[in-house]
């Protein structure tokens, strides 16, 4: 009994020894935090960045890596991300991958301001001129303002990192573009290495010394490292999808035909709601866009010419002008901001749609406003009845009209079962008018 006993507790003892081992073990293994961005630069992509930093300080990450994939994006946005880079207590690494993928305009700026900058090949970095926030073309002496205050920007990032200062520069006042060869093989190098893929950029990066924005500098250690993933959060992943500008140009386009729908069908509730509920997410996802104003106003002068068309006998130059004026319009939105466009194909289609709606349901709605009414004392005015029996000027009768029988009276003699018109309404009564029979074989009526 007793050796049984020692035999359980020597057992408690190991496995418990094992726990210890594994948790210990567990504890020293660094941990790297993951955070993949495949889309333009703006408030809520910085979010989410700026965000799985602020994880990754508190858990004590070894090191951070972003993976990007970006056509650009917004300055402002750019700035929050490579500020809170700055700032990181963990080393941010941006891998610029996998193959074909590039990180151009605003993506080329974080790439420049990270501690460790990696590419995969086949993929490019630059194009980062600046254009202006609201997509208007800018004159010559504020785009000299914007690009000089750009290119000061990622020169300050670039020789705080120990890269090429003059490329960068370059990227901005020329809109030059790197391949990562072009990028490794410069001296200084735009970048610290190329890798191909996560795996092969962790094993590169252990035991390398990292100057830090500082001055300071740390080693890293990612062997058998803890990778941990951080996921936009599905609000994160509603308003990046809404910022997209096609998807913000075809809300827009949605909410403006909803609301039409609504003005000329009222109580329809339906349309309008949608309308509405569309107009507010295309009006939040246009703050987060550079909107060119102009295109804008194109955009409503187009709708206005479609709606005049249906009021104006034009001969149809009103309606091709506001087809055109939406087709510019549509373009011209978004169109001078790189990497944050619409695509053409989603533009013809939705203004073509847009102009044979409103001018459908336009020619729908002045159909049924043109027909005489069928129902209420102007309905009565004109139908056409038989009487029932026998009317005179100081006997009312009976007649039928609509199918309902109501009390009639004439100034003139009718018979039963002559034809009859309505001339006038008194309350419930109705003041009719005989009207000639021309059928043959039936014989018409005589006063």
């Amino acid at each position: 009994m007793a050796r049984t006993r020692l035999v359980v507790l020597a057992t408690l003892l190991a496995a418990s020894h094992a726990v210890g081992l594994a948790q210990s073990s567990s504890q020293e293994r660094p941990r790297v935090v993951v955070a993949e961005l495949d889309g333009i630069i703006h408030p809520v992509s910085a979010e989410y960045l700026t965000g799985t930093i602020d994880q990754a300080d508190t858990s004590g990450a070894a090191v951070v890596v972003f993976i990007l994939r970006t056509p650009g994006g917004l300055l402002d946005s750019t700035r929050t991300i490579v500020s809170r880079m700055i700032t990181s207590r963990a080393p941010v690494v941006v891998f610029v991958g996998p193959s074909g993928a590039r990180a151009a305009s605003a993506g080329f700026v974080i790439t420049i301001a990270a501690d460790v900058a990696v590419m995969a090949p086949g993929t490019h970095i630059g194009a980062a001129h600046p254009v202006s926030g609201s997509g208007e073309q800018m004159d010559e002496t504020m785009a000299k303002k914007a690009a000089s205050d750009a290119a000061a920007y990622v020169r300050s990032l670039a020789e705080a990192r120990g890269r090429n200062v003059p490329l960068s520069e370059e990227a901005v006042l020329e809109s030059r573009a790197f391949t990562d060869r072009e990028a490794l093989q410069s001296s200084p190098p735009l970048i610290d290495f190329a890798a191909q893929d996560l795996n092969g950029l962790l094993r590169q990066l252990d035991g390398r010394t990292v100057k830090r924005f500082d001055g300071r500098t740390t080693t890293l250690e990612t062997t058998n490292a803890d990778v941990v993933r951080v996921d936009m959060t599905r609000r994160q992943r509603f308003l990046s999808a809404i910022a997209h500008p096609q998807i913000a140009y075809l809300l827009m386009t949605l909410g403006v035909l909803g609301l039409t729908i609504e003005l000329w069908n009222p109580g329809a509730i339906a349309p309008g709601v949608v309308g509405g509920l569309c107009l507010l997410l295309a009006f939040f996802a246009l703050q987060i866009l550079p909107v060119n104003t102009t295109g804008l106003l194109l955009i409503l002068f187009g709708l206005g010419l479609l709606i005049l068309e249906l009021k104006v006998p034009s001969f149809g130059i009103l309606g091709i002008g506001g087809a055109v004026s939406l087709l510019v319009g549509s373009i011209m939105m978004t169109r001078e901001t790189p990497g944050v466009t619409v695509s053409l194909r989603i533009i013809v289609p939705a203004v073509l749609a847009v102009a044979a709606i409103v001018l459908f349901l336009g020619r729908l709605t002045l159909a049924a406003q043109a027909r005489p009414p069928t129902t209420g004392v102007e309905g009565l005015l004109g139908s056409e009845g038989r009487t029932r029996i026998a009317l005179a000027p100081d006997s009312p009768g009976q007649i039928d009209v609509h199918g309902e029988i109501w009390r009639g009276y004439s100034r003139e003699p009718v018979p039963a079962g002559a034809k009859v018109r309505v001339v006038e309404v008194n309350g419930l009564t109705l003041v009719v008018e005989a009207v000639p029979s021309t059928r043959e074989g039936e014989d018409a009526w005589k006063a």
